[in-house]
């Protein structure tokens, strides 16, 4: 029996125009996309009009499926002979959860393949205006989880280090533990006045950006009421104010539309 191949694509964050070429060939030749909640609905117009797609989204408290069911339905398609995309916002390596996917495929003797993504961690501070690194300002930058694993007995965050890093740090997925990082940094000896940005819903037309200082981010985000997807930035970086391009253009138009019946779930057969 012919065996399918499983490709595991970063689709990138927000703006559909991101999307990598090598990427908008996967979807053009899908049998299935197993997709992501936050992929914008838009990319998935690229798929043949018999492609069969798979709401595999999770948010804080709501898994439409969990980690093994994904593999399950990944490996199942694949041994049925299907060209298989799995479809992740930003790129699927970075906090994506590819790597376990991938892991699990191999261990499956399928045939896969990694199309990256434009990182969040990149696109979205640009999007912004922010450099995640500046000559003048920051030569390194660190990508950090503020979400990690629950069955981890503690973090495996080196706030202390961090606390200590001169360049830029960026947070993903924090939208709900900016008290938490902003007390951890400041009680390791960062200091208050640092500069800070929470991005919220970045790189799509309902981005919103607030720069403030660290000892201000947490009272901001209450007030403002911060909720995922954001990406919670610190470092003199922040600070920059005069390089807003996206928000200020209004002929900078992302569509973002719900997903419709046509991209909902379906049963494995």
């Amino acid at each position: 029996m012919y065996q399918g191949k499983v490709q595991i694509v970063g689709a990138g964050p927000g703006d559909p125009d991101l999307l990598t070429l090598k990427a908008a060939k996967a979807l053009t030749n899908a049998d299935v996309v197993v997709y992501d909640r936050l992929v914008n609905p838009e990319v998935l117009e690229l798929c043949p009009e018999n492609c069969q797609f798979i709401n595999a989204g999770k948010s804080t408290g709501r898994h439409t499926m969990n980690q093994d069911d994904i593999n399950e339905t990944l490996i199942h398609f694949a041994h049925g002979g299907f060209q298989v995309v799995r479809l992740k916002g930003g790129d699927p390596f970075v906090f994506g959860r590819g790597g376990e996917e991938a892991q699990a495929l191999a261990e499956a003797g399928i045939h896969f393949e990694v199309i990256p993504g434009i990182s969040s961690a990149l696109a979205v501070p640009a999007y912004a205006g922010i450099p995640v690194t500046h000559r003048s300002l920051a030569s390194s930058f660190t990508v950090v989880t503020a979400h990690e694993d629950p069955q981890k007995p503690e973090t495996k965050v080196d706030y202390a280090h961090l606390a200590k890093d001169k360049g830029t740090l960026v947070f993903l997925m924090g939208a709900r533990s900016i008290g938490r990082i902003s007390a951890a940094l400041i009680d390791n000896g960062m200091s208050k006045d640092t500069a800070t940005a929470i991005i919220e819903n970045g790189a799509t037309n309902r981005q919103s950006a607030y720069r403030c200082s660290l000892g201000e981010a947490s009272s901001l985000a209450q007030r403002e009421e911060i909720s995922p997807p954001a990406i919670f930035l610190v470092g003199p970086v922040a600070g920059l104010e005069d390089l807003v391009w996206f928000e200020a253009d209004e002929s900078q138009e992302i569509s973002w539309r719900c997903p419709t019946e046509e991209f909902s779930s379906k049963s494995i057969s």
